[in-house]
Parts: structure tokens; sequence; C-alpha cells
């Protein structure tokens, strides 16, 4: 790999993490300097969002808190189209409204990076499932 694609990998990765850590805090305005203009976001259950002040108010009214614990960040130059697909992967931990904590929820969140901005982002998690579970409604135990 060449030192250019190497470093433009991890440009891409830092932006991701800054970009979320951001998020997490949450300073959706500080968290916005990462995007692009046209930026598209599809969170969970395919709901579409303009950003992160979007994806903070959702979480605000499904978690009584919530952060991330990256394990993982990896990148992918896009030769067809010049762009870098980063992938981050990890657990959501926090607290439910009712107060019950959790840390083992799954997450990945899938972004393109074009340009040193963040293009798209995809948002996966279990949170629906372990709602499901806590609500008596899952197929499976989980």
């Amino acid at each position: 790999m060449t030192s250019d694609l190497t470093d433009a990998l991890n440009e891409a990765k830092r932006v991701v993490e800054t970009y979320l850590e951001l998020s997490m805090i949450p300073d959706p305005e500080g968290a916005a300097r990462y995007l692009s203009h046209g930026f598209r976001m599809i969170f969970t259950g395919g709901r579409k969002m303009e950003g992160p002040a979007d994806s903070a108010a959702f979480n605000a009214k499904r978690y009584a808190w919530v952060k991330k614990k990256f394990l993982r960040t990896d990148a992918a130059f896009d030769a067809e189209t010049g762009a870098v697909h980063v992938y981050n992967t990890g657990y959501l931990y926090g607290e439910w409204p009712d107060g019950t904590t959790f840390q083992t929820n799954r997450y990945i969140d899938i972004f393109t990076v074009r340009d040193g901005l963040i293009t798209e982002t995809q948002v996966w998690n279990d949170s629906a499932e372990i709602l499901l579970d806590r609500a008596g409604l899952a197929e499976a135990p989980l």
C-alpha cells in the first residue's frame, strides 16, 4: 500500500472517530464541521436524518444517556469513486429511560468519506431488538 493511500485511510478514520466523539458529547455543531454539503444520514430502522442534531434528539428520546465504546475502525479505499469507506464498530453503553443500564448493545456505523468530509453514514445497532426483548416481544431469547 502506498504511503499516500495509507495517509488517506488514516485521515478518514481520524475524521470519523472525531465526528463520533463530538456526537457523543453531544456537540452536534462541532460534529457537523466534519460533514460535506449534501450529507446523508440513514439511522436505525431506515430513518433519514439531516445530521448530528437530529440523531442527538432521537437518542435523547430513546436513552437517558448513551455512549459508544469503539472496538475497531477500519477503512477501505473505493478506487471506482475515490471515496474511503470507514467502518466503526463496538458497543453502545448507557442507560434506558427507566434507569436500567446497558453495555453490550452492538453497533456498526458505516461512513463514506470524500475530500476529508463525511458524505454519508448508516447507523445500525441492537437497540430495537433489546427493547423488543424487554417488552416480551422477542421471537427468541437474546
